[in-house]
């Protein structure tokens, strides 16, 4: 009979050296990463260029915001200001609307103001019956002068002050050795305000020097 070469396994050897080589897969397939892998050193070093790379991004946003707020409180201030401006201006309109709406009402009242003087200054010298209405023009000359301070107008009458251009208007010069020169020496015209606003200014003849005259021979 032919003899057999090698051993025969027993049923119990062989179960062990399944189980054996079993183990042995488990713990390959569980084998831990190695260390010296470079893919593993490569993983753990791109993480803390990722979280870096968050945290810059989350303070840029950060920043952005801020910046943001910062402008947003600039624009209300400046909206603000312009409202108050705003505000104002209106306010100034509408009281300059209440004292000046009288000023063309006013302009046209001032002729007949100024034809009642000129009529008291024609009847100074007169007596009996024409005294009795330059007395009449005087009265109504005074109830218009009246109301009119009433309204703050006001006249402009500079005989004998200083010329001032922002409320006289020369309307010719003269030399008067008696007077000194840019001095209002008659007023054709009264000038009025209204509110301190010049509605007219006061036609008036000023002064110049007296030109030097060389001596007679």
């Amino acid at each position: 009979m032919a003899q057999y070469s090698g051993l025969k396994q027993s049923p119990e050897a062989a179960y062990s050296t399944e189980e054996g080589r079993c183990c042995v897969s488990t713990e390959q397939n569980h084998q831990e990463p190695d260390p010296q892998d470079p893919g593993s050193e490569d993983a753990a070093e791109s993480r803390p260029e990722t979280e870096q790379s968050d945290a810059q991004s989350a303070t840029g946003e950060v920043e952005q915001l801020t910046t943001d707020l910062a402008n947003a409180k600039d624009q209300v201030l400046r909206t603000h200001a312009e409202m108050q401006n705003l505000r104002r201006r209106m306010e100034r309109d509408v009281e300059n609307a209440h004292k000046y709406a009288l000023e063309k009402f006013v302009g046209e009242l001032l002729p007949v103001v100024d034809n009642l003087e000129r009529s008291i200054q024609a009847m100074a010298d007169v007596d009996g019956d024409f005294k009795a209405v330059s007395d009449g023009i005087e009265l109504t000359l005074k109830s218009f002068q009246d109301v009119l301070a009433r309204f703050k107008v006001e006249a402009v009458d500079p005989g004998g002050e200083a010329f001032n251009p922002d409320l006289h208007q020369a309307m010719s010069m003269l030399e008067v050795p008696d007077a000194k020169p840019n001095t209002v020496i008659d007023v054709f015209q009264k000038g009025y305000t209204l509110n301190g606003r010049l509605i007219r200014p006061a036609m008036v003849v000023v002064a110049k020097s007296v030109a030097n005259k060389g001596s007679e021979p």
